[in-house]
């Protein structure tokens, strides 16, 4: 089987997605074109080699809709020859489309495809498309469907995370993206964004808060009790009557969030980096899917890893640093204390907590993060891992080479 190497990645700032963050303006075919146009011009790409663009978009309806990845190589100027598709496995739509390139260039059936995903999350809203697993009331009470945020603090009911547990983590996720920030960490892969002028819209993630605290997220009231004592939270004890309540204890600062964004990773085979002169910077070593069970619904990333880990021939101590997306911050406690991680091996860069998680294109934003920090450091193998709606998870392990 024919391996399959990463030869670059680019992403944008995410903004705030709202009407008042700074890329509300720009549509979400602009964010992708810009990924696109800076993979092809910065590597001195000859576009006519890529096979397909495969792009992440959990909300693909509206601006997003109609195979925005066809539509952003068209517009980004690539070969007509290149074609697109968009994919939707909710929040791993990103490292999906990374995973399926990478088995396409495995199989030998292409040479080179463009990754990764996109998300306008202020002006095409989260679960504006509908879908029966959120909608169809027979289908929420066979399965015992929750809200993710009421899954999020199931979990930290069954595994005893506290208030101070989870607004802990997240201080923690702040300051590191804070401190990230100020020494320029991102560079290699954010690319700022420019508007049709030339002028800067924005060039840094803009979720950063400096100076939060443990403390001052203790002043955040829960954000899903109230949604909870609607029904849902016994919804949710129905599948887990061992406990009689549900802690609540996720809110707008422990949580991930809402922002813009988009990103884009150049996977490719030997021959075609040899054939563009380019190096790789990466192999995709192994990746895995799997379904979990679908109430508590975010504990994913532990059987994905545990699969690909078995799938690569490793171990939990082969592995040198870790992307877990902050969804929500129970979800990377639980992944460290099932696996015995050390927090200082785990999103040493800050997470979604802190800057943003843009839906369709975060796995691909982590997957860049890592492989820049692999860089950064000096070190070899990394892995990408998140939660997905409807109970699944997704990993991802990588390894640099240069």
């Amino acid at each position: 089987m024919a391996e399959a190497f990463i030869y670059d990645a680019v992403r944008t700032p995410r903004g705030r997605g709202k009407s008042d963050g700074s890329l509300h303006d720009v549509q979400p075919i602009q964010l992708l074109t810009s990924v696109l146009r800076e993979l092809r011009d910065r590597n001195h790409l000859d576009t006519s080699l890529v096979d397909d663009v495969i792009m992440g978009c959990v909300t693909p309806i509206g601006e997003q809709g109609a195979d925005i990845a066809r539509t952003a190589a068209l517009e980004a100027g690539y070969d007509e020859s290149v074609a697109g598709v968009q994919l939707n496995r909710f929040c791993s739509s990103g490292l999906e489309a990374i995973n399926m390139a990478a088995a396409y260039v495995m199989s030998g059936q292409v040479d080179a495809i463009v990754a990764g995903g996109v998300e306008s999350m202020s002006r095409v809203p989260m679960g504006s498309d509908g879908g029966a697993i959120f909608m169809n009331p027979q289908i929420i009470a066979r399965h015992n469907i929750v809200p993710q945020g009421i899954s999020a603090d199931l979990i930290a009911t069954k595994y005893g995370y506290s208030r101070t547990d989870v607004d802990a983590f997240a201080a923690e996720s702040y300051r590191r993206a804070e401190e990230a920030q100020a020494d320029n960490r991102f560079h290699k892969t954010l690319v700022p964004l420019k508007d049709e002028i030339g002028l800067t819209v924005l060039d840094r993630d803009e979720g950063v808060r400096p100076g939060t605290t443990t403390e001052s997220l203790s002043k955040l009231k829960p954000a899903f009790e109230a949604m909870g004592q609607m029904g849902l939270d016994a919804l949710a004890l129905l599948k887990y009557a061992q406990f009689d309540k549900v802690n609540h204890v996720h809110h707008a600062g422990n949580s991930s969030q809402i922002v813009d964004g988009a990103a884009g990773v150049l996977v490719g085979s030997a021959s075609f980096g040899e054939q563009s002169g380019l190096k790789p910077r990466a192999r995709i070593k192994a990746f895995a899917i799997v379904g979990s069970e679908p109430t508590i619904m975010l504990t994913g990333p532990i059987p994905a890893t545990r699969k690909v880990l078995k799938r690569a021939g490793m171990s939990i101590g082969n592995i040198d640093l870790f992307e877990v997306n902050e969804a929500f911050a129970a979800v990377p406690l639980l992944f460290m204390d099932e696996f015995g991680i050390d927090h200082s091996k785990l999103n040493v860069n800050g997470g979604a907590i802190a800057l943003g998680h843009p839906l369709g294109a975060t796995g691909a934003i982590i997957s860049a993060t890592l492989l820049d920090e692999l860089e950064r450091s000096g070190k070899q193998f990394g892995l990408s891992t998140l939660c997905i709606g409807g109970g699944m998870g997704i990993a991802t392990i990588f390894e640099r080479v240069n």
